[in-house]
């Protein structure tokens, strides 16, 4: 399968007692399939996975799926530094049906080496659900090598990688060890830059705020029209930037709080942030006509 396009790395929305808010979650998705977007990827990080127990992520999952009723394709966020744990979270997205691949991330705090992270990715890529890798090396500490991508991507169900380590080169280099292989931005603000030497999409924070408008910039882009995406690029430049004063997805939370999609409830460690960075926020949303 080909994933492209745009794909929101969701939120989980919480209720003010702590809960999960599934009537918030209803109203996301749907916004998100009405907006065009070609897919959601569910309890990943910005859906604060580590703080979701796993009968929670499993659920979270599951309603997500419901909710977008078939409309775009869905990537189920079931990665752990325990390969057992991951293998545990990826069986149960297979027994729920529904997701088109999962998304694993880097095992984090214990840093394998690169024969551990080659057996953990391909351990769970026998599972039979296509496997999106998710190189992130600032939070896991660990970057997946370039000679281990290579070899992972000879398995017929890893199928793509997001690259989220800030660099425009890794993928360069990806595409020219594997010219066939699917590469998604982890970067909203490296989205169009990523997309001009081979990506095939984003997955996205910003799209949480702006899904139709994010969807036409990729859009754009992978149709080669970059003077479009450009000029949109810049517009919602503002945004990218100050999703990430804070840590992820601390201030996309409190964006669509101000928005009132969602409250601005998280679980510790994480919490909101201070009130300098939420004015920052809020007068981009201004300057944008959204608040």
């Amino acid at each position: 399968m080909q994933l492209s396009g745009t794909i929101t790395a969701l939120i989980t929305p919480f209720a003010k007692d702590g809960s999960v808010d599934y009537g918030a979650l209803k109203a996301l998705v749907e916004e998100q399939t009405s907006a065009g977007i070609e897919g959601i990827c569910s309890v990943g990080t910005t859906g604060e996975s580590p703080t979701l127990s796993h009968e929670e992520h499993q659920k979270v999952i599951e309603k997500t799926i419901e909710f977008a009723a078939g409309k775009c394709a869905i990537i189920a966020g079931t990665g752990a530094n325990s390969t057992a744990e991951a293998i545990s979270l990826t069986k149960a997205a297979i027994a729920t049906g529904g997701s088109q691949a999962c998304l694993q991330v880097t095992p984090y705090y214990n840093k394998p080496n690169a024969e551990g992270l080659y057996r953990h990715f391909m351990t769970l890529a026998d599972l039979g659900l296509p496997v999106v890798l998710y190189n992130v090396p600032g939070r896991s500490g660990k970057e997946i090598p370039l000679d281990v991508v290579v070899r992972l991507a000879a398995h017929p169900n890893i199928i793509a990688i997001k690259v989220a380590a800030g660099s425009v080169d890794r993928v360069s280099a990806i595409k020219a060890a594997l010219p066939d292989f699917t590469v998604l931005s982890g970067d909203d603000s490296l989205a169009l830059p990523m997309i001009s030497v081979g990506a095939s999409g984003v997955i996205s924070v910003a799209s949480n705020v702006i899904p139709r408008e994010m969807g036409d910039m990729v859009r754009s882009a992978l149709a080669g029209d970059f003077a479009t995406a450009r000029q949109m690029h810049f517009k919602y430049y503002a945004l990218f930037r100050d999703l990430f004063i804070d840590v992820n997805p601390v201030m996309v939370k409190e964006a669509l709080a101000m928005l009132g999609k969602c409250e601005d409830v998280f679980r510790l460690p994480l919490c909101g942030t201070d009130e300098a960075k939420r004015a920052q926020m809020r007068s981009t949303l201004a300057s944008l006509g959204m608040v």
